[in-house]
C-alpha cells in the first residue's frame, strides 16, 4: 500500500506561483510513475503532469506546458509541482497519484492508470 499526502495549496493572485508537494509512504516510491491531476467544481478530474520513476521523462497537459514543472526527490519519497504564471482557470483541487506498473506511455494521462491517490490540496487563483 502507498499513502500519498499533498500540501502547498492556497489562495494566490493571477500571475503568482505555488509549489505543491506530495509525500509518499512505502519503500518502492522510486519505482512508481507519479502524476498530478486536478478537478474543478462540476468538472471531471483531468491530467496535469507526470514524471517517470527515475525522473528522466516528464509529460504535461497542453494547458500547463511552459508554466508548470513536475519533479521528484526519490530520497525523500516526494514529488513536486511548481506552478508559475497561475491563471484563474487553474483553480481546482490538485491530487497526486502513483502508478506502480512501470509503464510509460499514452495511458499516463488516464485516471484509471493510477492505483493510489492522495486526498488533494485546494488551489485557488483570483483574478
Amino acid at each position: 500500500q502507498v499513502q500519498l499526502v499533498e500540501s502547498g495549496g492556497g489562495l494566490v493572485q493571477a500571475g503568482g506561483s505555488l509549489r505543491l508537494s506530495c509525500a509518499a509512504s512505502g519503500r518502492t516510491f522510486s519505482t512508481y510513475t507519479m502524476g498530478w491531476f486536478r478537478q474543478a467544481p462540476g468538472k471531471e478530474r483531468e491530467f496535469v503532469a507526470a514524471i517517470s520513476w527515475g525522473g528522466r521523462s516528464t509529460y504535461y497537459a497542453d494547458s500547463v506546458k511552459g508554466r508548470f514543472t513536475i519533479s521528484r526527490d526519490n530520497a525523500k519519497s516526494t514529488v513536486y509541482l511548481q506552478m508559475n504564471t497561475l491563471k484563474p482557470e487553474d483553480t481546482a483541487v490538485y491530487h497526486c497519484a502513483a502508478d506502480p506498473s512501470l509503464r510509460w506511455g499514452l495511458n499516463l494521462v488516464e485516471v484509471s492508470e493510477y492505483d493510489y491517490w492522495g486526498q488533494g490540496t485546494q488551489v485557488t487563483v483570483s483574478s
